[in-house]
């Protein structure tokens, strides 16, 4: 069996290029917190739903809209990505509300 080995990563040597690998140090960190947020808003959501909390769930909601929002406008996910995330969402929550109340 061949083993494969990681190709080196060159590193960079003019001021430009270290000022541009500073910045995107910065700028991943950033996204990568921001999409963070967003799986656990989405999740939160999810977990009311799936424990049948109607008001929980509705109240999740409106507080991951503008996550799911900001997301998008950012560049992080892609605008229909984000639609796609509050289409069914909303669903859910829909879905419990007109669901007959467990006995």
């Amino acid at each position: 069996m061949a083993t494969t080995t990681k190709a080196k990563k060159k590193t960079v040597r003019s001021a430009s290029g270290l000022k541009r690998v500073r910045q995107d140090e910065l700028l991943n960190a950033g996204n990568t917190a921001l999409r963070s947020k967003f799986r656990t808003v989405v999740k939160n959501v999810q977990k009311a739903v799936a424990s049948g909390d109607k008001a929980k769930a509705a109240e999740l909601f409106k507080l991951a809209q503008p996550v799911i929002d900001s997301v998008a406008d950012k560049g992080i996910f892609h605008k229909n990505k984000a639609a796609r995330h509050k289409s069914r969402l909303s669903a859910q929550v829909k879905a419990l509300a007109t669901q007959a109340p467990r006995v």
